[in-house]
């Protein structure tokens, strides 16, 4: 270590045992002012005491300093304690040094001066080595290298060129800077000047994690493709979603900032929101605010899944006849190519189902793929109806309730009635109805009397509490949910001969059928008011879906020649107007394994953020279901490519 003047510690020590006397120690203070002499000019003028020495002088004690004689030594740095020495350079890079000391010296220019700040550094002494000798005491060691300063400096006379006392304190200084230098971890450069090392102006960019794996990737780093989500939403939602508003995690490259607070740790990618401790060790989820901060039903979290808070369902139905026989693929009934998007729900209502009623769910689950889920089915003799739901919004449903209502004289006969299945979405209720009305020509009153039976005994909902009850009818289970859609195999005519509807369709064989739908008996009842009070249907743009002749195109050939009808329809109603809108409404011409054609709808449906005071279903849904669907899917992907592999394998070439 350095005292304040300059002089490291020990030099003190020596000096002070120097003032004691002795024989030894007065030939050499003889010897240091004959050298002394000689460097000023013989004159005899005694030497002028350097800065470093002065100081050192006023440290002693006053009684001490008139017999005090200096000793013309070269201060030495101590040994190190073993926490600097492992700080240091140890003999082992010490060595490498030596060895490209050469190519070291070639790079720098003694002569050559830098105009830039701190550019060139002088270097000090080579460092210590093993080698040791103690001139003044054993406590204050000193190297024995040979190229230490004594050794290049000594004259042939044993006399040193530096024992002036100026030079002396000068070397000190220079020694002192040197060791502390080393001290603050600078190695040594051999007596030759050094380039010193650069540091940026401002602090280094982070370093982005470039790794192959995905899922790291977009933990650290935003895609070029989500940093225009939020342009994107504004145009075509109007609204962000609050997950990426938090612009404090985000540097320019796309990043994230490693100074950002625990406060404000939200994913910038990931559609969740943080939860808080305390909102954990207090919420119970039994009741809550409908703007409570954290709700699992609340407007945060539907704004986060929905922006627009509008989503879609698919409503469909189709008498399936009875047939045991499956469609092949159900893709273009489940899967329209005309919408780009898949829908957030699927709703599917049967009439007159097949008698393996697992096998129909399990062929559903295996076109919808791993992205839907079974919410719930239910049965009422032959009427079937499955509800599939996207996997990430089970979390949002409330328990599921069904009912049935059997419209037959006798009720042991299942084949006409309704299906109900209710549920809350967030804050929004629903309740699908699939029905299967009186079959007949002219049976429109006993269908009418059907549709009365069923909105009087559904008894829905049960346990999940009524959003809002001041609307709500104990003889109208419809005006108890905020959106109903009632689907099914209605059976509503064409009030019109064969022949003539056979003309009307040959005469429009396009999308036109404006002027079958003025003798549609349904259309007519609605306009009365006297059946389905409130709902309403969207635009009739396809072919009526009965009745066909199994497996063709032609309408019913045989005896009976049934006139074709819109047997199969979709309608709904809203407590609140514009709630639900039409986006299609359309029949499946392609599935042709009954007399019926599946008739479809797609909506966009509003969604109201809700309380979190009702029973949740808690992400349950048919597991087993899902597995077979999902491994049907696998294999019959692998098959395919079998198939397309073997028949590439098996073209032959002939030259004729």
């Amino acid at each position: 270590m350095s005292t304040p003047n300059g002089f490291p510690q020990h030099s003190r020590v020596c000096l002070a045992r120097t003032m004691e006397g002795g024989a030894v120690q007065d030939l050499q203070a003889k010897k240091a002012g004959k050298a002394a002499k000689n460097e000023a000019g013989g004159d005899g003028a005694p030497p002028k005491i350097g800065t470093p020495i002065s100081e050192t002088l006023k440290l002693l004690p006053e009684e001490l300093k008139p017999n005090m004689k200096i000793k013309p030594i070269t201060p030495r740095p101590p040994r190190k304690s073993r926490l600097e020495r492992a700080a240091s350079l140890d003999e082992k890079s010490w060595r490498k040094w030596r060895r490209f000391r050469t190519s070291q010296e070639s790079l720098t220019d003694p002569n050559e001066t830098s105009s830039s700040n701190g550019s060139l550094q002088e270097a000090s002494p080579s460092p210590p080595s093993r080698g040791r000798a103690s001139p003044c005491d054993p406590c204050c060691p000193q190297e024995s290298s040979p190229s230490s300063p004594d050794a290049l400096e000594a004259s042939p006379g044993g006399k040193s060129r530096g024992g002036g006392a100026s030079d002396l304190g000068k070397r000190a200084s220079e020694i002192s800077s040197a060791f502390g230098g080393l001290l603050r971890g600078k190695g040594f450069a051999g007596g030759k000047p050094r380039l010193s090392q650069i540091m940026p102006a401002r602090s280094l960019p982070p370093v982005e994690l470039n790794v192959a794996s995905h899922s790291l990737r977009t933990a650290n780093r935003i895609d070029s493709d989500y940093l225009a989500y939020r342009l994107y939403s504004q145009n075509k939602f109007g609204r962000v979603s609050s997950s990426l508003s938090d612009s404090r995690l985000l540097q320019g490259n796309g990043t994230l900032s490693d100074s950002c607070s625990t406060d404000s740790m939200k994913s910038t990618l990931s559609v969740l929101t943080p939860i808080r401790a305390k909102d954990v060790r207090s919420r119970s989820y039994l009741e809550g605010s409908l703007m409570a901060n954290g709700a699992l039903m609340g407007a945060e979290e539907l704004s986060r899944y929905f922006p627009d808070r509008n989503m879609g369902i698919f409503v469909a139905t189709w008498n399936m006849q009875g047939q045991k026989e499956l469609p092949v693929n159900l893709d273009d009934f489940l899967l329209p190519t005309d919408p780009d998007f898949a829908q957030d729900m699927y709703v599917i209502g049967v009439q007159e189902g097949c008698p393996d009623r697992r096998e129909w769910e399990i062929r559903l689950q295996e076109t919808l793929g791993p992205h839907y889920v079974l919410l719930h089915s239910a049965a009422h003799g032959v009427l079937y109806m499955s509800v599939f739901i996207r996997r990430d919004l089970i979390w949002f449903c409330s328990e599921v309730e069904y009912a049935t209502v059997t419209t037959r004289i006798v009720s042991q006969i299942k084949t006409k009635g309704a299906l109900g299945i209710s549920f809350t979405f967030f804050g929004t209720s629903f309740l699908f109805i699939t029905s299967h009305f009186t079959s007949g020509d002219s049976k429109v009153n006993e269908r009418k009397l059907d549709y009365n039976k069923t909105i009087q005994a559904l008894t829905l909902p049960k346990n999940v509490p009524d959003t809002n009850p001041y609307r709500s009818s104990s003889s109208d289970v419809t005006t108890r949910f905020d959106e109903v859609f009632w689907f099914g195999d209605f059976n509503f005519r064409l009030n019109k001969d064969r022949e003539t509807v056979d003309s009307i369709l040959n005469q429009s064989p396009g999308t036109d059928v404006s002027k079958l739908l003025l003798y549609d008996q349904l259309t007519s009842e609605m306009s009365r008011g006297s059946i389905f009070k409130g709902f309403q249907e969207a635009d009739i743009h396809f072919r009526p879906s009965y009745k066909f002749d199994i497996g063709k195109d032609s309408y019913d050939t045989t005896s009976k020649q049934r006139t074709p009808s819109y047997t199969d329809r979709v309608v709904f109603r809203s407590r609140y107007k514009d709630d639900i809108q039409a986006v299609k409404y359309s029949s499946c011409p392609v599935i042709k394994t009954s007399d019926h054609r599946p008739v479809f709808a797609l909506f966009r449906v509003k969604v109201r953020p809700g309380r979190d005071n009702i029973p949740l279903a808690a992400g349950l849904f048919d597991r087993d279901l899902y597995l077979i669907g999902i491994r049907r899917r696998a294999t019959r992907e692998l098959l395919r490519r079998r198939e397309r592999k073997d028949q590439r394998s098996s073209i032959i070439c002939s030259i004729s």
